[in-house]
């Protein structure tokens, strides 16, 4: 098998692990298998893959998210460095709304992480010159870009940035969840 899958505790959010084949001239890596992700249970079809490069250890990016019609799967994989990677739960009625999974991606564990629709997305970088590559499901649309404040007290996540954070303006000034309107709802199921 070319991956393992591991659902976080919110088990919609999974760690991807894919197998590395390397020898003296370097490596092979299959990091997107439609068939694999599918038998996994995470039938999603990406249409746009992004690629962000943040030069400073302690960039945060996000929390971030589209509203339907153009909300966003994501799957997220760095090339070069390691992000502390967080999806914060927003669909009304689910068990978990309102919390968060973690986990660290790098690129020395090769790992990814796949966030589904209606969570908020956001990473801080663990290290300078970060490469993060992640399709999503749906293309970007400016209309429907929304974001939550990645620093909301009631979240309760345990950024690892312990100095200033650098943000963009925009991810400075977005909204508390309190003051979030209700863009998801729980359909049920894990």
């Amino acid at each position: 098998m070319s991956f393992l899958f591991e659902g976080l505790n919110i088990p919609e959010v999974v760690v991807v692990q894919a197998t590395k084949h390397g020898d003296s001239r370097g490596f092979f890596s299959e990091t997107y298998s439609q068939r694999a992700f599918f038998d996994a249970g995470l039938r999603v079809g990406f249409v746009q893959d992004n690629h962000a490069f943040s030069s400073q250890k302690g960039t945060v990016r996000g929390l971030h998210f589209q509203t339907p019609p153009f909300a966003q799967a994501k799957l997220v994989r760095v090339t070069r460095g390691a992000i502390f990677d967080v999806a914060v739960d927003l669909r009304i009625g689910s068990p978990t709304y309102g919390r968060h999974a973690a986990a660290v991606i790098s690129a020395n564990s090769w790992n990814q992480i796949f966030v589904p629709v209606g969570f908020a997305h956001g990473f801080a970088t663990l290290e300078s010159d970060t490469e993060v590559l992640y399709k999503v499901s749906a293309l970007y649309s400016p209309d429907h870009d929304k974001g939550l404040l990645w620093n909301d007290p009631e979240l309760g996540i345990d950024w690892p940035v312990t100095y200033d954070a650098i943000l963009s303006d925009k991810d400075r000034g977005q909204p508390r969840l309190t003051d979030l309107p209700n863009f998801f709802e729980y359909e049920g199921g894990g």
